[in-house]
């Protein structure tokens, strides 16, 4: 069974969202480690990060997860922004180690009309010298699947593959896949043969083995749309049963699995039940790839 979580707030104090998660009865969580939209953050505090890791231990939550700052962009052609993205995704890097956490998600970058090769080198090279800055670091980087919009990066399945392929220390590296915008790239999710269909073609561009993590999203918006707008479970374009073919995916067993959708009127407690119902209501997939 996959394990199931949300990205909720550490405001006031990281160990916030660890209390969040073990009321709603979270498998697993996501946080920021600071905010989303400024470059830099208070420093995390030595005792601060033992009681966060410690009340992490004892919540007993699986793989948590953390998602870097939106402002970073690996993939600028601009040398002044590149220079101030990498030090950022390397503090991120050193926040998310120090707090305990598995995995930090990120996205690829846009490329602001260099093109996507100029674009791929761009966030290999600023891969490379993040990991090398931080040779110690536990934690494993995921590059999230993004929606296309604009010139960003990461929406082809191709892309992905190509960041893993040219890193150097790319056993350090591995996927988050977002619901919402892989199915605003392009790629069905729904009906089954659909389904089937998008996990063949990721496994034969990118690998299966490399999904670590997923973000759940529906999405406002339409197939192809290439704009990212988050939906509640069911209430969006994808609907309730791409989530469950996704969930009861045998493939995807013991992944944790992020909703990152608003939280007006307690709507993780309906997405989670919502989850929850499709695990019992469905067989497992005994999905292979390779057919």
């Amino acid at each position: 069974m996959p394990l199931f979580g949300s990205h909720l707030s550490v405001a006031g104090s990281f160990t916030r969202a660890i209390d969040s998660a073990v009321a709603l009865g979270c498998d697993t969580v996501q946080i920021f480690t600071k905010a989303p939209s400024q470059w830099a953050g208070r420093s995390i505090g030595d005792d601060e990060a033992a009681d966060f890791r410690k009340a992490l231990k004892a919540s007993k939550l699986k793989f948590p997860l953390a998602h870097d700052s939106y402002l970073i962009n690996l993939a600028a052609g601009d040398d002044a922004l590149f220079r101030k993205s990498v030090d950022a995704f390397v503090d991120e890097i050193r926040r998310a180690d120090l707090l305990g956490l598995d995995y930090l998600v990120t996205h690829p970058g846009s490329h602001v009309g260099a093109g996507d090769d100029a674009g791929l080198a761009r966030v290999i090279e600023g891969i490379d010298e993040s990991l090398a800055r931080t040779p110690d670091a536990r934690v494993r980087v995921l590059i999230e699947t993004t929606a296309g919009q604009g010139s960003s990066l990461g929406w082809r399945f191709e892309q992905l593959g190509r960041i893993l392929a040219g890193v150097k220390d790319a056993a350090r590296l591995g996927v988050c896949v977002d619901s919402c915008h892989i199915f605003a790239a392009g790629y069905a999710l729904w009906p089954e043969a659909e389904y089937k269909a998008t996990m063949k073609e990721f496994d034969r561009v990118v690998g299966l083995k490399q999904i670590k993590a997923w973000h759940l999203n529906d999405s406002k918006k339409g197939l192809g749309s290439r704009v990212d707008r988050h939906e509640h479970l069911g209430r969006g374009a994808i609907g309730e049963g791409a989530f469950g073919l996704i969930v009861n995916d045998k493939r995807f067993a013991r992944l944790p699995m992020i909703l990152e959708t608003a939280k007006e009127d307690d709507m993780d407690k309906v997405n989670l039940a919502l989850l929850r119902r499709l695990i019992k209501s469905q067989p497992q997939m005994n999905t292979d790839a390779r057919r």
